[in-house]
């Protein structure tokens, strides 16, 4: 199993219109070969100390039963289509893969 988390930066103002069209891609995903979980998280107000907020932070959290199912999902061509919508939407995006041990 590969557990993602993404780290989407979006330019301040822009995350309501950048979840709208993340959001109508996630059925596409979640029909792809191996993909267990895949959903958009934001940040939730806890008041916990070592928490640090950010509303122009969008948080993928995903399930993927392989490394081969990952890299499928990436060449996507619906993954290509919602990459190019999002574009000038997106400053920077951070990605951790990680494995259970």
């Amino acid at each position: 199993m590969i557990h993602v988390i993404a780290s989407i930066h979006i330019k301040a103002g822009r995350s309501a219109e950048f979840i709208k069209i993340f959001k109508s891609n996630v059925p596409n995903v979640l029909k792809e070969k191996g993909c267990v979980e895949y959903l958009p998280t934001t940040d939730v107000p806890t008041g916990l100390p070592p928490q640090e907020l950010n509303d122009n932070i969008v948080t993928i959290i995903e399930k993927w039963h392989s490394l081969e199912d990952l890299q499928a999902h990436l060449a996507a061509p619906h993954m290509r289509s919602y990459q190019a919508e999002v574009k000038d939407l997106v400053d920077k995006v951070s990605l951790k893969v990680l494995g259970a041990v």
